[in-house]
C-alpha cells in the first residue's frame, strides 16, 4: 500500500512503465493511452490526483460503461481489401435503425433501454433492455446471476421516468455438463455454475414479482471457464413519462439499498480478462425485497410528479449514476450522507461501490417532502447525497475532504480511443460427397436427447411465469403444457388496467454460434431471422419487430476477434434493413477468455443473441406449435437447402461439413408476410419454426405437445436438387417453419401462398406416431410418447 500511495502522489511524473504498474494495483484496466490522457489531464491544471478522481475515471471509461471497442475506429481486412471505420457501432447498427426511422420507435439508444410505442391507444410505450453478467457468474454464479436480474430490472426502472417491468428474459451459455475437458485452478465445473445461475435467476425474479417466461440454455466447450448469462427486462410506460431532464437546483437522492463494500471495481473488473487470481468480492450481492420497494416507490412518485429524472446505480455506483444524470449539469457530493452497510468504508469506496437496489433521483426541492412520505410508508431507505448544479463539474466530498473534482467534459469525452485491428479470413466451404449410413431414427432420437435441444421444464419450472396473470402464450406449450415454444405473448392488463384491449406483444431470441465459427455476417443474419421467424410462429405483428443486439466475445485486441465482431456487425445492419426491424437497444461484453496459472487462454467462441419484441394486435389470436385437430393438413413454408455446417447434426456425427446456406432475406420477407395473413385469417391452427435439429425434430415436437400422430411425405418439400435424406430430414437451414392448417380453409390458404415456396407435406393423424416417408420410403415412424420421453430427459 505505501508504494501504491508514493505512486499516486507523483502520478503526474510516472513513467509508462509506473503508469501501468499502478493500473494494474488498483484493478483500474486503463490502457497505456487511457492513463497517458489521464496523466496530462492533471499536469495541465498543475496537481496530482486523489484516488477517487482515478477511480472516477476508470470507471467511467471501462469498457462495460463506454463500450469503447464498438463506439471507436476499426480497420478491417479480408480478401485484400480494406474497409475503416470511425465508429463500428454507429456505422452498423445505429445507421439502420436510423434509416429506418420507424414512427414507433420512441426512444433509441440513449436511455437504459429502448423504448417503442404499445398498445391501440397509442398511450404506453414498451420498454425492452437485455444485460449481461458474465464475469461475476464465473466466479459467484448464484450472486452473478442474482444481481443481473436485480440490474437489468433497475434498467427499466431508470428509462424514462420509471418503466413498470412485466417480463424478465434469460438466456444462457454453458460447458457441457459431460464435459471432459480438464479444468484449470478455481474454475467452478459448469455443473455448479448452471445450478447457481438459475436459482439466482429464479430466486430475484420470483421475489420480484416477474414473469421469467422467455429465453434458452446452450451448451458448449467453449463457455466452459466464461459462462454468458443474458438477463432481460420489458416494461410498460406510459409515453407522457418517457422524456426526463435533470435541472440546476435539483437534489441527488438516492434510494433503495445501503452502500457496502461488495461489487468495488464490478465496472473494471467486467473489462478484463478473468485469471485464477480473479476475486468473487467484485461481485455484487442482491437484495429483491429492497428493489421491491423500490419499485413501488418509484411507481408512485413517478405519477405525482415528484422528481425530474431517474437512473440505477449499476456498474460504477454512484460515480457513473451521478456522472452520467450529471454530465449537462454538474453536480455536488457529500459522500457522509450516505447509508452504509460497513462504516470502515473508504471515501472512493463508497463512491464506486456497486452494491444493488439503488436509485439516482433528481428532486426538486419542494417535491422531497412528499417524496419522503412515500418512502417512509414503504419503508425505503434514502439518502440526499447532495444537488445538481449548473457549472459543469463533479465535487465530490467526505467531511469537506475532496474525494474528486473533475470536469464533466473531460470526465465523459476525455478518454482516447485508439484505431483496432480487424481482419477475417473464410475458410473453404465443405460438403462431403460420402453418403451417411445413420439410421435416421436413432440420430432423430439422439437429436431429441442432445442438451441443445431436450426441454427445459427442468429449469422453466423453477420460474414463476404466471405471475401478473399476463403470459398468454407460454414458454411451456401443447395439450398438457409440457411441450417446447417459439416465443410467449404477454398480455400486460396489470399495467394498463384495460381488461377490454386485448392488445399484447411476444417476445422472442435468435441465437447462433456455430454459424458464427464458419461465417460471422450469416451467423448475425441466422439469429435476426429466427428471432424473427420465432415473432411470427406465435401471430405477432412482425413488420412492426423492434430488436436488441448482444454481443459476447473474447479479447478485441485479438484482429481475428475484431474482424468476426466487424462482419457480425455488418449483417446486423443488413438484417435490420431486410426485415424492417430496428435495433433499439442493445449490449456488449468483451474479454470473455480466461487464463489459468500455467499463462493458457480459453476463449469463447463469438456470440450473438438477437432478442425481439413485436405486438400481437389480439393475443386471443394467438398461435402455438402443437398440432390441433386429426385430419388437418402440415405444411412446410421455406425451402430446404444443402449443408450441415453449424447443425446439431453435424456435432454428433461429426462428418467435417461446414457448409451453410446464405439467409435469403428477401424471400424470407416476403414468405412471412403471407404466412402471418394466414394467421390473421385463422387459417393456421399451429406453427413451429424449423431451427436445431432441423425438420425432422420441428415435426416431432409438435406432435408430441398435440398428444397427435402425422402422416407425412419430405419429398413433398420445396427443397434444392441433390438434397440428401440427411439434409432434409436434420439440416438446419433459415427461414423455415412448419405450419398446420386447418383443413376447412386449406383451399383459402392455398389462394393466398400461391407462387411462395410452400408445400405439403402430409396428414396430422390420431394415432400417435410420426411416420414420415420419402416416395415409397420409410425414412422413421415411431411412437410420439417414445420421442417425447427421450426430449424430456432432466437437465437439472
Amino acid at each position: 500500500m505505501a508504494n501504491f500511495e508514493t505512486l499516486l502522489k507523483k502520478f503526474t511524473k510516472l513513467s509508462p512503465k509506473e503508469l501501468v504498474q499502478l493500473d494494474k494495483a488498483c484493478g483500474w484496466s486503463l490502457n497505456a493511452a487511457e492513463l497517458t490522457a489521464a496523466q496530462a489531464c492533471f499536469r495541465r491544471i498543475r496537481r496530482e490526483p486523489v484516488r477517487g478522481e482515478l477511480e472516477t475515471i476508470a470507471q467511467t471509461w471501462s469498457e462495460h460503461c463506454k463500450h469503447k471497442t464498438f463506439s471507436g475506429p476499426v480497420r478491417f481486412r479480408s480478401k485484400g481489401k480494406t474497409k475503416r471505420y470511425k465508429n463500428l457501432f454507429k456505422e452498423t447498427i445505429v445507421k439502420a435503425t436510423k434509416a429506418l426511422n420507424k414512427p414507433w420507435c420512441l426512444s433509441v439508444f440513449k436511455d437504459n433501454a429502448g423504448i417503442v410505442e404499445f398498445g391501440k391507444n397509442k398511450k404506453w410505450g414498451l420498454a425492452f433492455k437485455v444485460e449481461t453478467h458474465n464475469h461475476p457468474c464465473a466466479v459467484e454464479p448464484y450472486g452473478g446471476a442474482e444481481t443481473g436480474v436485480g440490474g437489468v430490472i433497475r434498467d427499466i426502472l431508470g428509462v424514462g421516468l420509471g418503466a413498470k417491468p412485466v417480463l424478465n428474459t434469460d438466456n444462457f451459455c454453458f460447458g457441457r455438463l459431460a464435459s471432459k475437458m480438464k479444468l484449470p485452478p478455481r474454475a467452478l465445473p459448469p455443473e455448479r455454475v448452471f445450478r447457481g445461475v438459475v436459482e439466482g435467476v429464479r430466486d430475484y425474479g420470483n421475489r420480484m414479482g416477474i414473469p421469467t417466461a422467455s429465453g434458452g440454455i446452450y451448451f458448449d466447450d467453449g463457455y466452459l471457464l466464461n459462462p454468458l448469462v443474458y438477463v432481460g427486462c420489458a416494461g410498460l410506460i406510459p409515453v407522457n413519462k418517457i422524456d426526463k431532464k435533470v435541472r440546476p437546483g435539483d437534489l441527488i437522492v438516492s434510494i433503495g439499498g445501503r452502500t457496502g463494500r461488495d461489487g468495488i471495481h464490478g465496472a473494471t473488473f467486467s473489462s478484463a480478462n478473468i485469471n485464477s487470481e480473479t476475486s468473487p468480492g467484485a461481485v455484487q450481492i442482491g437484495h429483491a425485497i429492497n428493489e421491491k420497494k423500490t419499485l413501488d416507490v418509484l411507481m408512485k412518485a413517478r405519477d405525482l410528479n415528484l422528481y425530474d429524472a431517474v437512473t440505477d446505480c449499476g456498474a460504477g455506483g454512484f460515480s457513473s449514476a451521478v456522472g452520467e444524470l450529471g454530465a449537462e449539469t454538474g453536480a455536488r457530493v457529500r459522500l457522509e450522507n450516505a447509508r452504509l452497510k460497513d462504516s470502515a468504508l473508504e471515501p472512493w469506496e463508497i463512491w464506486v461501490s456497486e452494491s444493488q437496489e439503488r436509485m439516482i433521483l433528481a428532486v426538486p426541492p419542494g417535491r422531497l417532502p412528499a417524496l419522503e412520505d412515500i418512502l417512509n410508508a414503504e419503508n425505503c431507505e434514502y439518502c440526499v447525497l447532495g444537488e445538481f448544479t449548473c457549472d459543469a463539474r463533479l465535487l465530490v466530498t467526505f467531511n469537506n475532504e475532496t474525494v474528486a473534482d473533475l470536469g464533466m467534459a473531460f470526465l465523459h469525452e476525455g478518454a482516447p480511443n485508439h484505431e483496432k485491428e480487424a481482419v477475417f479470413t473464410p475458410s473453404a466451404a465443405r460438403r462431403p460427397a460420402k453418403k451417411n449410413n445413420r439410421p435416421h431414427l436413432r440420430t432423430l432420437k439422439e437429436l431429441l436427447a442432445h442438451p441443445n435441444i431436450c426441454s427445459r421444464h427442468s429449469v422453466i419450472t423453477q420460474y414463476d411465469y404466471e405471475v401478473q396473470g399476463g403470459t398468454v402464450i407460454k414458454p411451456l406449450q401443447g395439450r398438457s403444457g409440457d411441450g417446447p415454444g417459439d416465443a410467449v405473448v404477454i398480455w400486460p392488463h396489470s399495467v394498463t388496467g384495460d381488461l377490454n384491449d386485448f392488445a399484447g406483444f411476444a417476445a422472442a431470441h435468435g441465437f447462433n454460434p456455430p454459424v458464427g465459427r464458419i461465417d460471422p455476417y450469416q451467423m448475425a443474419l441466422y439469429s435476426v431471422d429466427e428471432a424473427v421467424r420465432n415473432l411470427l410462429c406465435v401471430g405477432a405483428e412482425v413488420s412492426k419487430a423492434a430488436i436488441l443486439d448482444n454481443f459476447c466475445a473474447a479479447s478485441p485486441k485479438n484482429p481475428e476477434v475484431m474482424g468476426g465482431l466487424a462482419l457480425a456487425a455488418e449483417g446486423c445492419h443488413d438484417a435490420a434493413m431486410a426485415y424492417g426491424a430496428p435495433f433499439i437497444s442493445g449490449k456488449d461484453s468483451f474479454y470473455n477468455q480466461s487464463k489459468d496459472a500455467a499463462g493458457r487462454q480459453y476463449p469463447i467462441p463469438l456470440s450473438l443473441l438477437i432478442s425481439a419484441l413485436a405486438p400481437v394486435e389480439d393475443i386471443r389470436k394467438a398461435v402455438t406449435i402443437n398440432f390441433k385437430e386429426a385430419g388437418n393438413p402440415v405444411y412446410l413454408a421455406g425451402i430446404s437447402r444443402k449443408g450441415l455446417g453449424g447443425s446439431v447434426y453435424e456435432e454428433i456425427a461429426g462428418t467435417g461439413d461446414n457448409l451453410i446456406s446464405a439467409v435469403l432475406m428477401k424471400e424470407a420477407v416476403r414468405l412471412y408476410a403471407a404466412v402471418l395473413k394466414a394467421m390473421k385469417r385463422g387459417f393456421v391452427a399451429a406453427a413451429h419454426d424449423v431451427s436445431q435439429g432441423g425438420l425432422a425434430v420441428t415435426l416431432s415436437e409438435m406432435a408430441f405437445s398435440g398428444e397427435l400422430g402425422a402422416k407425412l411425405y419430405a419429398g413433398g418439400a420445396a427443397a434444392e436438387k441433390e438434397l440428401s435424406e440427411t439434409e432434409l430430414l436434420f439440416g438446419e437451414s433459415p427461414s423455415r417453419l412448419v405450419m398446420e392448417v386447418v383443413k376447412e380453409k386449406e383451399q383459402e390458404f392455398l389462394k393466398l401462398v400461391k407462387g411462395l415456396p410452400i408445400r405439403k407435406l402430409g396428414f396430422v393423424r390420431l394415432e400417435p406416431v410420426l411416420d414420415i416417408q420419402l416416395g415409397d420410403k420409410r425414412l422413421l415412424r415411431e411412437d410420439i410418447n417414445i420421442l417425447k420421453g427421450l426430449w424430456k430427459r432432466e437437465l437439472l
